[in-house]
């Protein structure tokens, strides 16, 4: 099973109809690329013994998209092109131009890309049908949205925006250092507490937040990151923007599944990805409660 690593959480304004989704995810399935192109990027199948693009479990899609990019190091391309126009420039006995060094570097590029190593990345995500969210393991927003855009062009419509709510995570995060933690999370050793009118950042690490010190430092800023652990389910850090990094399932949750044999992959898959899912959306509703609600979407 695949534990997601990060989740960045959007909320559809619209709903949508998923009933074709498989026969739409396969417009946009992946191939490999072709030697002379630098990147693809579709469809896989998250479950490979299953085939299906579009995995079902219980009102929740799983979704893997792939992404493969020839790897072409800029000194490869510099030193080769080099050689080319040095060449070139000793048999014509002059200095070639602008246009002709481009041209020639576009050659260059097009002849080494047949020849490049791939490097191939995946980002998972889950529709939550019932809640209309979407749940995308990715460290940044940049590849989230490049994850969204292949659903909306493979559903031809994805109308979504980033979760958010009614009171900013950081008023709060700010008030559980400088006041009082909640009783159902645990404080790590790390944060970042951001100065007022923008002054600065300043990191915390490997100290305890409820020191003297890093507790004045909230009291006069805002806490804009912060580690923490929701015990017996996962160790994670919460950014102002309420966006989940470093997600770190606990042995409880990532072992509870382990009566099932390891013969039984699709039986497992199934457990362990509804198991994961269910402690994100807890996570969530829990989060929901301590930051005044989500924002409903206009």
């Amino acid at each position: 099973m695949y534990w997601f690593k990060n989740a960045i959480i959007y909320r559809l304004t619209k709903n949508i109809d998923f009933g074709e989704i498989e026969s739409k995810l396969k417009e946009c399935q992946f191939t490999p690329c072709e030697p002379s192109e630098i990147s693809r990027f579709g469809w896989t199948a998250p479950l490979e013994t299953n085939g299906d693009l579009a995995y079902f479990a219980d009102n929740k899609v799983l979704l893997m998209a792939k992404r493969e990019e020839k790897i072409l190091p800029v000194d490869v391309i510099n030193r080769e092109l080099n050689i080319r126009i040095a060449a070139l420039e000793e048999k014509e006995q002059r200095k070639l131009k602008k246009t002709e060094r481009l041209s020639l570097r576009d050659d260059v590029v097009a002849s080494l890309t047949s020849q490049a190593f791939s490097k191939f990345k995946f980002t998972a995500l889950f529709i939550d049908l019932k809640t209309n969210l979407i749940y995308v393991d990715a460290a940044s927003s940049k590849i989230a949205e490049d994850a969204l855009a292949l659903l909306r062009k493979s559903l031809g419509s994805l109308p979504v925006i980033p979760v958010s709510f009614n009171t900013a995570p950081c008023e709060v995060m700010t008030e559980w250092i400088a006041d009082k933690e909640p009783n159902w999370l645990i404080l790590l050793e790390e944060a970042e507490i951001r100065e007022k009118n923008d002054l600065g950042v300043i990191s915390c690490k490997n100290k305890s937040l409820l020191d003297e010190d890093i507790v004045e430092l909230a009291q006069s800023g805002l806490v804009s990151k912060l580690a923490l652990e929701w015990e017996n389910n996962l160790k994670f850090v919460l950014r102002d923007d309420g966006t989940l990094k470093r997600l770190k399932f606990d042995d409880r949750i990532t072992e509870q599944n382990n009566d099932i044999s390891k013969e039984e992959i699709g039986k497992r898959f199934y457990a362990d990805f509804i198991l994961m899912a269910n402690v994100l959306s807890g996570l969530l509703n829990e989060l929901s409660v301590e930051f005044n609600g989500l924002k409903v979407a206009l």
